[in-house]
């Protein structure tokens, strides 16, 4: 069943003995990626950092939340972006998480990381890095294991940081054009969570401390902004299609079919009904609505990619082959398309093009788990053992299976010619799980 590509990767890692760690999963969506850039990015350039350099990545995760554990992604939970009912509330949500990193709060937790010789620290460190990997057989993401409590201290900020934060975030609103009255609003859908006990307020409320004082503060920062701003249509519309696909793929797809009347566009509606028919299993009537979209914005590589995702699941290699060519014509950059098309020639016993694609994707988002995992495949079907262990050893080493990826890593060692630039990537494996073993 599709699913956003959604891909659950687990770290293993005992953070506190005799105490499992807690799976975090990202969902990563080429078109749902391409909607929050579209959102964020005026919000990114106003608080002085790089649309480049900055990404807004979605976990997936019912509860209201929104953090930073690095100064290259914001991550929302899906369940904050579902709630929310604007555009210009999610930018309020991605301005006060960009402040954050434009205002160097990451800075000290960096230190942190980089000086734990811990069991916790090496985890969360690992976290860090591997953050954007991904694996699974349906889909999309990434995860991180940390135990709760250790996570929420970890994400915490300080009420001077908070209180920072939030006039930083008005400031960059109104630079970017965005109504600050957004920001407002997020806070109004937390009124009363502080006198709930820890274990019912919503996460957000633990990393990121929620006062009446600070609440009236960020009354007082927007009132100075008197004049009121227009909503940006364009981003109106990303907001609804970035919802209208997760709530697709998340909720039930009678659910789905029953409300995509409501959407704001046509093309928004058909694609809903695409992913509902498509989980009830229902290819003919999926194929109908996602066409009809397609229709009504041929140049679209996100809906071609959908359809493409739609038919390698349903069985349809050659076909989907066919749409995953057209969606990366359109869109020949995008690494999570062309890691679709990468799997569609797999599948289509297309091994030698295959190769050449899955590492064009690679060489766009190497951190790709998933890619990973299927350049390994391509490689051992083209008979490259050595090239399959290698890729193997990375694949694991992102996950945090150290002990894995070193004994995928010795394979190679031992297969690939020595001082080659895959010899010594293999030989890197191999010394940071031998390091990770005398821990």
């Amino acid at each position: 069943m599709l699913q956003l590509r959604f891909l659950v990767l687990a770290f293993g890692l005992a953070l506190i003995a005799g105490s499992p760690a807690r799976a975090i999963s990202l969902l990563r969506d080429a078109d749902i990626e391409y909607g929050l850039t579209q959102i964020a990015d005026p919000i990114i350039r106003a608080a002085g950092l790089s649309p480049a350099q900055v990404r807004v990545l979605v976990v997936d995760d019912p509860s209201l939340n929104a953090f930073i554990i690095d100064s290259q992604n914001i991550f929302i939970n899906s369940g904050m972006i579902l709630k929310l009912t604007s555009a210009r509330m999610l930018q309020a949500v991605i301005a006060h998480e960009a402040a954050h990193i434009a205002n160097g709060h990451i800075s000290s937790r960096a230190g942190n990381l980089r000086n734990a010789n811990t069991a916790v620290g090496i985890g969360m460190a690992l976290a860090a890095a591997a953050v954007l990997s991904g694996q699974g057989e349906a889909g999309m993401g990434i995860a991180f294991g940390a135990q709760s409590s250790i996570m929420r201290n970890y994400l915490a900020h300080s009420r001077a940081e908070e209180a920072s934060a939030d006039q930083s975030s008005v400031r960059t609103m109104v630079r970017a054009g965005v109504d600050p009255q957004g920001a407002v609003e997020v806070f109004d859908l937390f009124r009363g969570q502080e006198a709930l006990s820890v274990g019912r307020q919503d996460p957000y409320m633990l990393s990121h401390p929620l006062t009446r004082d600070r609440m009236r503060a960020m009354e007082g920062f927007v009132t100075a902004y008197a004049k009121p701003l227009p909503d940006d249509p364009e981003a109106a519309y990303w907001f609804a299609r970035v919802q209208g696909k997760l709530s697709a793929f998340i909720r039930n797809p009678k659910w789905t079919l029953r409300r995509t009347s409501e959407s704001p566009t046509r093309d928004i509606a058909l694609m809903s009904e695409a992913a509902a028919y498509h989980q009830q299993s229902d290819l003919p009537r999926a194929l109908k609505a996602i066409d009809s979209a397609i229709a009504l914005r041929p140049r679209d590589p996100f809906l071609i990619d959908l359809k493409a995702e739609i038919l390698l699941e349903s069985r349809k290699a050659g076909p989907a082959v066919q749409s995953y060519r057209q969606a990366v014509a359109l869109a020949p950059n995008n690494a999570l398309i062309l890691g679709g098309l990468g799997r569609a020639l797999l599948a289509a016993g297309e091994y030698q093009e295959a190769l050449t694609v899955l590492e064009q994707a690679r060489g766009r988002d190497w951190r790709d788990a998933r890619i990973l995992r299927d350049l390994a495949v391509a490689y051992a079907k083209t008979e490259q053992p050595g090239m399959a262990s290698v890729v193997t050893a990375e694949r694991y080493a992102l996950q945090g299976r150290l002990a894995d990826a070193g004994i995928h890593a010795k394979r190679a060692v031992d297969q690939l010619p020595r001082g080659s630039a895959p010899w010594q990537r293999a030989l890197d494996v191999l010394d940071a799980a031998k390091q990770a073993q005398r821990r």
